[in-house]
């Protein structure tokens, strides 16, 4: 099953934080409300000190992010699904919620992170947003979406469950910016590092826009790639892909019709 990326949304704020030992917003607002100031002054002394505060926000979420994000390690894969349907055989390994939760959750925790997701289901598509937040307020969202997961003898319910999991856990790594590995005994069978390198995040979001550029589905394109997600794509076979995508967008906007 494959997840349509919807939305990944982040917040920018390039104002300057305060320096040190100058008068904020906060004092202004404190003076003009000590000497009776107008209701226009406050309402703008209001709204400064809003951004100054969303500002420092913003900055304080952005080092404590970098600075989880250098202290959390490559996870394993620890999960291997293997099973043949009338599409033929699937067979990939990865990390379960249960492992990425376990790897982040105290790295995250000590530098005033958390996340949450929140599930909405309509027109036969599970969306999942992921919400990173910091301890001072700033927040960011990574929102995913897929259809029901109808593999194996899955009831309805199951089929929601199912891809409401696949989801959380491709919402928090694209969030957090994760990387996933196999274990080590993989590589001792003649492959190499580079065997097993993977897109980048920057490679993922040009793919993910080429795809939606192209007007197709992104769970066709992964079928096409025998992936089960964008990211899973090997770096070496990046090029390929991105040139075969922006032929089918100049065929596209040409009037024909390219394939993948």
């Amino acid at each position: 099953m494959n997840a349509q990326a919807l939305d990944i949304q982040h917040t920018v704020d390039v104002q300057p934080a305060p320096p040190r030992n100058v008068v904020t917003a906060t004092d202004m607002l404190s003076q003009a409300l000590a000497s009776g100031a107008g209701v226009e002054v406050i309402e703008k002394l209001m709204a400064l000190r809003d951004r100054q505060e969303a500002t420092m926000a913003r900055r304080a979420f952005d080092e404590a992010l970098a600075a989880a994000k250098a202290e959390i390690p490559v996870i394993a894969k620890n999960r291997k699904v293997d099973f043949t349907s009338q599409k033929g055989r699937t067979h990939y390994a990865h990390e379960d919620l249960g492992e990425i939760a376990r790897t982040v959750d105290p790295i995250l925790g000590k530098y005033g992170l958390s996340y949450r997701f929140r599930v909405k289901t309509e027109q036969g598509q599970v969306h999942v947003t992921c919400i990173v937040a910091h301890r001072d307020g700033h927040f960011e969202e990574t929102t995913l979406s897929a259809g029901h997961d109808q593999s194996g003898n899955k009831n309805s319910i199951q089929a929601v469950g199912s891809t409401i999991t696949y989801l959380q856990r491709y919402t928090l790594k694209a969030a957090l910016g994760l990387a996933a590995s196999d274990d080590d005994d993989g590589r001792s069978h003649g492959k190499t590092v580079d065997d097993d390198r993977t897109l980048t995040v920057e490679q993922r979001d040009e793919i993910l826009r080429l795809i939606s550029d192209a007007g197709m589905e992104v769970d066709i394109w992964c079928d096409f790639y025998k992936v089960e997600a964008v990211q899973d794509l090997a770096a070496s076979k990046f090029e390929a892909a991105r040139k075969k995508l922006n032929a089918t967008i100049a065929s596209r906007k040409s009037g024909g019709q390219a394939n993948g």
